[in-house]
């Protein structure tokens, strides 16, 4: 790679970070349309880490819980086309993806698919480090297992890991 690309792969992150500190700062609508106008540059090919990493952002940034469903998805299909040279730090965001998509799928009352991607976050946490974001993706998905082990009128559930 040239050190031009390199420069202009830097500055897409950039400017996705750029994005999500007006996200974390409240304006969702602002941070969805720079988001918005960089994934319309980036495009369904493009590389997948931009991708993943605007659409894992872009998915918070929804109104409407099917279209954080729609781009956690999205994030999730980037990842899972990364090359095996990006691996290690990809391997450390798959718990969180779960743990988004599992969200997602809570919200639409949809608790089975919120289960299993629950089971796979929880089953990705080796790959978390032991630092702060990795505590608080565990803490999150712990949080989400307790709400969703019990369920109005259907009692404790297995989570689909622990099924016989």
């Amino acid at each position: 790679m040239t050190e031009q690309q390199e420069a202009s792969e830097d500055a897409v992150m950039t400017r996705i970070g750029q994005a999500v500190i007006l996200l974390h700062a409240g304006d969702r609508e602002e941070a969805r349309n720079r988001l918005g106008a960089i994934w319309s540059e980036i495009g369904e090919d493009g590389d997948p880490l931009h991708r993943c990493t605007l659409a894992h952002y872009m998915a918070d940034a929804q109104d409407d819980p099917a279209d954080e469903l729609a781009w956690d998805l999205r994030a999730l299909t980037a990842a899972e086309g990364l090359e095996d040279g990006q691996g290690p730090a990809m391997l450390a965001f798959y718990p969180s993806l779960h743990l988004s998509l599992a969200a997602d799928y809570a919200k639409l009352r949809r608790p089975e698919a919120a289960r299993i991607h629950l089971a796979r976050a929880r089953a990705a946490t080796g790959a978390l480090p032991d630092d702060g974001y990795g505590n608080g993706v565990r803490a999150a998905i712990a949080r989400l297992e307790r709400r969703l082990a019990v369920e109005p009128g259907g009692g404790p559930r297995p989570f689909p890991e622990q099924s016989p």
